[in-house]
């Protein structure tokens, strides 16, 4: 008896709740920006892309945050930066995602567009007209920079409550894991809270289960971008579990960046089995080459996740997300109906 076909992941609706703003940018784009800017790239952003990249010490995330910043010094008008999220909004579609939540820090940009508040504005105003365009939905999550002082965050906090309700549903806190005191940005946390917007911290990935727990105990998220390492910890997994935190799991990202040696070794399937609700995240496509759907083929085929599992991944990315019910509601409804197929 021949074996059905796998279904195709391209056609199963899901959330794409972990990408950051300049990380979504296709190479091809980068490429043309760099060329027509007069911006020199290194071999390894050009030739030699993706890049090969660790972040076990120090110097290892500089040279990370370094490509990063390289990447992000190419986007110089207005048109760069429409671009960049049409493009990204097209690429979601053409895999299935019927909802996208991007995530930005708006000091990194404020100083070439006029200050934040009017890069915020350009970047929304760039989300509704692609998703106009390609029928995804797309919400922005504004991000503080752990590497800054916390009272940075606080003005970006507020930022953030400006445009609660008008396309901002989120605040996080992302860069390096191991700077920073988390308890600190306990403030700031707090004024984007008092707007209901969503707590979505990166944890629990480069520093290990102790972040995730800060990061559900002072920031109280809802989400954990990463959180992958909460896996060490089973009384941190059942909490995970019992709250209902979702983690945006990046499993490309995490083997990059040298959290584990290989794909075989990221324990998503422990997570799931316990229980979590997940979401899989491509992070940083730019730097690290695989976007979302080459997550759903690594759990599909590197981890074993049969279709009903697979169908239970993009569930889990529709309910964290922050789509209204209207779109979560037809998401879901697409979900079941790729499974019955």
């Amino acid at each position: 008896m021949t074996e059905p076909a796998p279904r195709d992941l391209r056609a199963l609706p899901k959330a794409h709740l972990h990408l950051h703003f300049t990380g979504s940018m296709r190479h091809s784009t980068l490429l043309d920006l760099a060329d027509e800017h007069g911006v020199r790239l290194p071999d390894s952003l050009r030739e030699d892309w993706p890049p090969l990249l660790s972040a076990a010490d120090e110097k290892g995330w500089f040279r990370f945050q370094r490509l990063y910043d390289l990447a992000r010094s190419v986007l110089r008008t207005e048109s760069d930066v429409r671009r960049l999220v049409t493009e990204a909004a097209q690429d979601e579609a053409a895999e299935g995602s019927g909802w996208l939540e991007i995530q930005v820090d708006p000091s990194g940009y404020g100083g070439r567009f006029g200050g934040i508040t009017a890069f915020t504005d350009l970047v929304l105003d760039a989300a509704r007209a692609a998703s106009v365009s390609t029928g995804v939905g797309i919400a922005v999550v504004i991000a503080a920079n752990r590497t800054r002082h916390p009272l940075d965050a606080r003005t970006l906090a507020r930022l953030a409550v400006q445009y609660a309700g008008r396309g901002v549903v989120g605040f996080g806190l992302s860069n390096d894991e191991r700077r920073g005191v988390i308890a600190e940005f306990a403030p700031a946390f707090a004024i984007a809270g008092r707007a209901d917007l969503l707590s979505v911290p990166h944890g629990g990935e480069l520093r290990g289960p102790d972040s995730a727990r800060a990061c559900l105990d002072d920031l109280h998220a809802d989400r954990l971008g990463h959180g992958i390492r909460s896996a060490e910890d089973p009384a941190l997994v059942g909490r995970i579990v019992e709250e209902q935190i979702t983690l945006e799991v990046c499993p490309a990202s995490n083997v990059s960046l040298g959290v584990y040696a290989t794909p075989e070794d990221v324990p998503l399937r422990r997570l799931a089995e316990a229980g979590a609700r997940i979401a899989l995240g491509a992070d940083d496509p730019l730097l690290f080459g695989s976007r979302l759907l080459d997550q759903y083929e690594t759990a599909r085929h590197v981890h074993g996740f049969s279709d009903a599992e697979l169908a239970a991944l993009a569930r889990g990315s529709i309910e964290g997300s922050a789509a209204p019910s209207d779109v979560r509601k037809e998401l879901l409804e697409g979900v079941d109906a790729w499974l019955a197929s």
